[in-house]
Formats: C-alpha cells, sequence, structure tokens
C-alpha cells in the first residue's frame, strides 16, 4: 500500500521526510492541512473539502510547487 500512496503523491512522500504534515483542524487555525518546514509553515490548506483525496491533492500540488520555486 506504501508504494501506491507514494506514487500518487510523489511530493507529499517526499517531503514526509524533511518536514512534516498536519491532517485535521485543530485550535490553532482553520485549515484542513498544514504543511510544515523549520521556518514554520509553507501552506495551508482551505477549511473543508469534500474528500481528503481532494486535499492530499491540493497539498502534493502546493508542495510540488514550493519545491520548483526553491530549486529543489
Amino acid at each position: 500500500m506504501t508504494a501506491l500512496f507514494d506514487e500518487q503523491y510523489p511530493n507529499i512522500a517526499w517531503w514526509v521526510q524533511e518536514g512534516r504534515i498536519e491532517i485535521g483542524r485543530d485550535e490553532y487555525g482553520d485549515s484542513f492541512i498544514r504543511v510544515i518546514d523549520e521556518g514554520g509553515v509553507i501552506w495551508e490548506s482551505e477549511e473543508a473539502y469534500e474528500t481528503v483525496a481532494k486535499a492530499l491533492a491540493n497539498a502534493e500540488a502546493a508542495i510540488k510547487s514550493w519545491a520548483d520555486e526553491q530549486g529543489l
């Protein structure tokens, strides 16, 4: 099952080796997913999604965009 996730979300799979991803709501914000590195939050999702798959797809795209901007 891990290989399938890694294939579908390669940037998320890469990111969790380097940073952190939080999924779910908490008392600190309104986002559903937060992508975090040692400097802080690099991306926050919308508050709600129809499916977790849509939320993960947005996180995947955001991580790729950030990595491209950083030249990674």
